[in-house]
């Protein structure tokens, strides 16, 4: 499960943290998530706050701490903050100006090789986030790669857009592939205005067959950096699209979310042999929850009856 944040990271120090996890483990969940940020600019530029090694903030050391004293896993997941930039996504990332792009490598390395060395006693780490109009630097992500492998034990990896996980020539570098998996799951509405189960796994089937292809021609498992669906009519279709803030699930879209986590914990068990679990996409600490149902919000009854059905007490 990914731990989110409305803020930039304050709430994973925090005593309601902890709490989250105890939850959480009673959900069957093993491995947690972090995403520390840095923003981006127009200029190219990478803002973020050096830490020192010896002295590591409270918001990176003890969400570590706190689940490896549970026997649970953690890994860290480093965000650019491309809002107030010119960029919609970190998929637009990308600079014309020999400049900014020079600007931007430098601010990058220096920012994931600081994080990565102050979070070294975590279990993974992840070198790169959605940056799909970077992956052909090739040079630099080897660089980059090999600095961070200098400084921290943990599995590497790189967590690229489901569209683009083909395109990274750099996984022989990596311990695992990892996956933005918001594959768009093609189906016709079935009862109750929504895809039936075998519909849905269906349209899993050519997404998993190309994964299967790379993982065999690189020699490299896979796993989902992020999964995830919100709770709108049309979420099988456009998984990276949340429903409209502050909005009210109506029954399908509520129903919908819970068969399309369902369909993929499936997925998860019949591919074992090269597909290792995945991340969920979201959950959140006390103190920035909101009312809001919307925003990918995993924290309701159903869904944690959901986990527990699959995770604690499994059918099969």
């Amino acid at each position: 499960m990914t731990i989110s944040t409305r803020t930039m990271g304050s709430e994973w120090g925090g005593e309601g943290f902890e709490a989250e996890l105890d939850r959480l483990q009673g959900l069957g969940v093993n491995w947690v998530a972090i995403h520390p940020y840095a923003g981006i600019r127009a200029d190219g530029s990478v803002r973020f706050t050096k830490h020192d090694p010896a002295d590591p903030p409270d918001y990176l050391a003890r969400p570590i701490a706190a689940a490896h004293a549970r026997g649970m896993r953690i890994l860290i997941k480093p965000h650019l903050a491309y809002w107030g930039s010119p960029f919609a996504w970190r998929g637009e990332v990308h600079f014309e100006e020999a400049a900014a792009d020079a600007r931007f490598w430098s601010g990058l390395q220096a920012w994931t090789v600081n994080l990565a060395e102050v979070t070294r006693a975590a279990d993974a780490f992840v070198v790169g986030t959605e940056l799909e109009l970077q992956v052909d630097r090739e040079d630099e992500w080897r660089e980059l790669i090999a600095r961070v492998r200098a400084v921290t034990d943990a599995h590497l990896t790189y967590s690229a857009n489901w569209d683009g996980v083909e395109r990274v020539p750099f996984w022989d570098a990596l311990d695992v592939i990892g996956v933005q998996a918001y594959f768009p799951l093609v189906a016709d509405a079935g009862p109750g205005g929504i895809p039936s189960k075998a519909d849905l796994r269906a349209a899993w089937e050519p997404h998993l067959a190309r994964l299967e292809a790379l993982s065999k021609r690189t020699g490299r498992d896979v796993f989902f950096a992020e999964l995830g669906y919100d709770r709108s009519e049309t979420t099988h279709l456009r998984p990276w699209v949340g429903a409209p803030r502050g909005s009210t699930p109506s029954a399908a879209s509520a129903a919908l979310q819970l068969r399309c986590l369902d369909v993929a914990f499936d997925v998860f068990e019949e591919e074992a042999d090269w597909l290792h679990g995945g991340f969920l996409w979201k959950w959140f600490v006390p103190s920035s929850r909101r009312s809001s149902t919307s925003d990918f919000q995993l924290d309701h009854q159903p869904a944690r009856d959901l986990l527990t059905r699959r995770w604690v007490t499994p059918e099969r």
